[in-house]
């Protein structure tokens, strides 16, 4: 998880998963949902984990949609050089989106994600990410 900024990028958690802001914007609220068990490969993952994605992905979708208005929404599990379970939560959407002045295109659209033309958020806007995606996660139910 410390590759992807944690613990400064948590944006919340439930019993098993981990929500971070993707440090690298692919599109505007990418995220990565990190299991918190240490397995190799996500068919050893416990079955409370199973049972528990359903609620990080329950609490996901419905922040992103208001957040971001996505018009899809892509959980992409690569595992090439991490370890640890986790996927890349990617927003999509025609276009661009524009927090605080910088724009978030979304470069692979209609297709797969454009992985190597994320935009890395100036500090500013890094921080409002952090702070209204943290403040929506409290406020959606469990």
């Amino acid at each position: 998880m410390t590759k992807f900024g944690y613990p400064a990028t948590l944006i919340g958690e439930t019993g098993h998963w981990s929500v971070l802001l993707r440090p690298q914007q692919v599109t505007l609220g990418a995220l990565v949902l990190v299991l918190r068990e240490e397995v190799g490969a996500f068919g050893a993952a416990s079955p409370a984990a199973f049972a528990d994605l359903h609620a990080a992905v329950s609490r996901i979708e419905p922040i992103l949609r208001d957040f971001v208005g996505y018009e899809k929404i892509n959980y992409l599990m690569l595992m090439m050089v991490d370890p640890d379970v986790h996927f890349h939560v990617i927003p999509r959407y025609e276009g661009k989106r524009t927090h605080l002045g910088q724009d978030f295109p979304d470069a692979g659209w209609p297709g797969p994600p454009a992985l190597g033309q994320a935009v890395e958020p100036e500090e500013p806007v890094r921080q409002d990410l952090l702070r209204r995606l943290r403040d929506a996660w409290a406020a959606t139910p469990a």
